[in-house]
């Protein structure tokens, strides 16, 4: 999440046209915490029942723990673009998620 925070401006284009949530099976009150301790741009949602997580197939029974999957999601709600596993460590993952961000987000006017 710090990746995330650290390149929000260039990867997520400030906030203009995107809204990034990071779904966490972490308790509300331990998220919100989180977000405000080390300032987050962007929004948290608890799945602390990890419906979220088995819906999208970021559940692994095996380990007990959930995959870092991430979905972009268009303004039509479809799913535009799927990692899953996401690979946080690896700097291509971002330029990846750029592309796919910049694939459907209007292009802000001159100026702006």
């Amino acid at each position: 999440m710090h990746a995330y925070r650290d390149q929000y401006a260039q990867v997520f284009h400030d906030g203009r046209n995107v809204v990034l949530i990071g779904i966490s099976t972490d308790p509300v009150e331990a998220l919100a915490s989180w977000a405000k301790d080390d300032e987050f741009p962007f929004l948290f949602a608890s799945d602390s029942g990890g419906v979220i997580g088995k819906t999208y197939g970021a559940h692994n029974p095996k380990f007990g723990l959930d995959n870092r999957n991430l979905f972009v999601v268009g303004a039509d709600g479809k799913i535009a673009y799927t990692m899953a596993p996401f690979r946080e460590i690896d700097p291509q993952s971002y330029k990846d998620l750029a592309a796919a961000i910049d694939r459907i987000t209007p292009k802000p006017a001159e100026g702006e």
